[in-house]
Parts: structure tokens; C-alpha cells; sequence
């Protein structure tokens, strides 16, 4: 170089790029492994976290593994506890945001929505969860309960149980859900 300059690596700066291009064009320009760079950021103060994110995206099978995995399954893949609960804070918030979208609305004219909800807040779990969204008479939610959970296929239904559920609430409709990463089933009654 002249003048006895160095040149600048190519990823100098790149954590402020991103960023900037997140600020301006949201996540949807953006592939997994780069949103989940944003959030690492938060964790690993220095140095460059986009092969770690690319491994953890390619180990879990996609970023929504990553954020919903097990504690001790992300320590197995060599992260630290502070990088963990970065992690699991996301994961959080986004099932505070889903919970917080189907409450604030009308949920059976939004099934879209609130299957969504599900999905998040049960879909990648590794057992089986059969849960109950209590609706009051404007079909809103009232509250989301997991009332059994069971083995990878197979969860004990008790229907006295559901029928005190939608006694004590004085509900008309109630959803019931029941599945896991593999499958998701709902019925209304």
C-alpha cells in the first residue's frame, strides 16, 4: 500500500452495517444466520459472530430451533451462560409478542394468528403439550394454560378437567391444542 497503509479487513465495520441495514430495512432483507448475529451482538461483545451463528443455525436446523432449544443443548454447542440467556431472552420475547398479538384481537377470526401462536409457543417442543385458550364471548383470549404435558407422542386428556376449566371461567369456547415439534392438532368445543 502507498504511503505504508494497511488495508482494512473486509469485515471491519460489520456489526454497524448490519445493523444499519436492519434499522433501515427490517428483517425481512435480512437471512437467519445475520438476525441471529444481531442478537449475539448482545452477548459477545467483540469479534466476529457470524460463523457461530451459521454452525448454530446449521446444528439446530434453523433459527427457530436455535432460540427454542434447550438450555443445556446450546451449552453442549459450546455456548457460555451469558450467550445462552441472550438467547433464551429472545426467544421470550417473541413468545410475549405472539401471546400479546392473538390477545389483542378477535382469535377465531384470526386462526392464521393464533396457530402462529401455537406453533411458537409450542411447536418445537420435544414432548407433547395439550393446551387450553380460554375465550371469553367476543372469542378473545383470556388465557393460555398447558394443562398436561406428556412423552415425544403420547399425552394424557382428562375431560372432567377441561370441563371444570370451562366452568370455572363460564366460558362458551374454549380451543384445545395438543402436539410438539412434529405435529399440532386444535378443535374448538
Amino acid at each position: 500500500m502507498a504511503g505504508g497503509k494497511k488495508a482494512k479487513p473486509h469485515y471491519h465495520g460489520h456489526r454497524q452495517r448490519l445493523r444499519a441495514r436492519f434499522l433501515k430495512g427490517g428483517a425481512d432483507g435480512l437471512p437467519d444466520y445475520e438476525l441471529l448475529e444481531l442478537i449475539l451482538f448482545g452477548a459477545i461483545r467483540q469479534g466476529d459472530v457470524k460463523p457461530l451463528a451459521k454452525r448454530l443455525i446449521a446444528e439446530f436446523d434453523g433459527l427457530a430451533n436455535v432460540l427454542s432449544a434447550e438450555p443445556e443443548a446450546l451449552a453442549a454447542a459450546g455456548l457460555g451462560e451469558s450467550t445462552i440467556a441472550t438467547i433464551k431472552t429472545a426467544q421470550a420475547a417473541a413468545l410475549r409478542l405472539s401471546q400479546a398479538q392473538v390477545m389483542s384481537g378477535p382469535v377465531v377470526s384470526s386462526w392464521t394468528a393464533l396457530l402462529d401462536y401455537c406453533r411458537s409457543s409450542m411447536g418445537h417442543s420435544r414432548t407433547e403439550e395439550f393446551r387450553i385458550l380460554f375465550l371469553d364471548r367476543k372469542n378473545r383470549l383470556i388465557a393460555d394454560e398447558v394443562q398436561q404435558q406428556g412423552t415425544v407422542d403420547h399425552t394424557p386428556v382428562y375431560p372432567r378437567k377441561i370441563k371444570q376449566c370451562k366452568c370455572a371461567f363460564n366460558l362458551l369456547n374454549i380451543l384445545t391444542f395438543f402436539g410438539n415439534s412434529k405435529q399440532l392438532s386444535a378443535s374448538v368445543r
